[in-house]
């Protein structure tokens, strides 16, 4: 059993990525109130954010996410750029009208059995827009409870995923793009397959295909197919496994010798393009510290600054690079 894309030649110029900060919220509730727990990825996350979970009730996100079934869709709009805000994604939610609000929890709620004739089923199916009102304040403080407090890390690490993964694109087109993507998917050349997963055959027909990387979707590669999502796939971000790892050690002493610890610790951080906000963060220094020692690693010709939308973005020169390696 496998689910499939068909690729045509119009698809491959319409392959696009992009992350969304609810996408990643009700991602980060399923894990935090879910039965299969937060694995070993996700455990010391967990066991930070648990403190201010209990000041929640979720079960009406939970209760609307089964673990295998519908999802209303409009808790969780497509992406329409590589990269949005939750303001500007809540806003989106707000607008839904009240026939899809209750048509899509309706849907959602037959995929549990009981669960329409429950005290918060029957919750949940009352008036539309106040339903929607309190579903996207819910959404707010589970952002803020669970992600907005990691959330230069979360998105360093999807923004520093979609830089490999377009590089890996612009390298050797989707052969070389979807080789290592997960596991459970396979390139066969004018196919994409994910499997196990359903069984259905899509042709793109033009559509092309949403590349979307997740941090708290962590399991397995899911396929979306049916509208208003463009054709996607959610997939684990690469290098997961060390997000929530604390920084331990430092570069060998001749490199700490040679820069100073902070410094040789900043150069050994770039392994991907990466920003001074993601650089204090990780490394719990203040920006502008983080700033000082990026410009003194600049001048030496050891890092380059890149320009991506608002922001600068830093990675190691060949020198830089060759230092580093031989530091380690």
């Amino acid at each position: 059993m496998a689910i499939s894309l068909g690729f045509g030649p119009a698809d491959l110029a319409r392959c696009r990525f992009a992350y969304s900060p609810v996408f990643e919220t009700l991602a980060a509730v399923r894990v935090a109130t879910g039965p299969q727990g937060p694995g070993q990825h996700h455990r010391r996350w967990l066991e930070d954010a648990r403190p201010r979970q209990r000041t929640l009730d979720l079960r009406p996100i939970t209760l609307l996410q089964p673990r295998r079934g519908y999802t209303p869709d409009f808790l969780a709009p497509p992406p329409l750029a590589p990269s949005s805000d939750i303001d500007a994604e809540l806003t989106r939610i707000a607008a839904t009208p009240a026939p899809v609000v209750h048509e899509e929890i309706k849907m959602s709620l037959r995929e549990t059995p009981g669960a329409e004739a429950s005290e918060l089923g029957r919750l949940l199916l009352g008036d539309p827009a106040e339903v929607l009102s309190f579903l996207t304040h819910l959404i707010r403080a589970a952002w803020r409870a669970l992600v907005e407090p990691v959330w230069p890390r979360v998105r360093a690490l999807l923004e520093a995923d979609i830089a490999y993964r377009s590089r890996r694109l612009a390298e050797g087109g989707l052969d070389h793009l979807f080789a290592d993507l997960n596991r459970t998917l396979h390139w066969t050349g004018d196919t994409l397959v994910r499997d196990p997963g359903g069984d259905e055959h899509v042709e793109l027909a033009g559509r092309g295909v949403l590349l979307m990387p997740s941090v708290f979707k962590w399991e397995e590669a899911i396929v979306i197919t049916q509208p208003p999502w463009q054709p996607t796939v959610s997939y684990p971000a690469r290098g997961l496994g060390g997000l929530w790892q604390p920084v331990h050690g430092s570069p060998t002493a001749a490199l700490e010798r040679l820069l100073g610890r902070t410094r040789a610790a900043l150069l050994a951080a770039l392994e991907e393009p990466t920003s001074t906000t993601w650089l204090a963060h990780r490394h719990a220094l203040a920006p502008s510290t983080v700033s000082e020692h990026i410009k003194v690693l600049r001048d030496a010709g050891l890092v380059v600054g890149e320009r991506h939308r608002h922001e600068i973005r830093y990675r190691r020169t060949g020198i830089g690079s060759a230092l580093a390696r031989g530091g380690e």
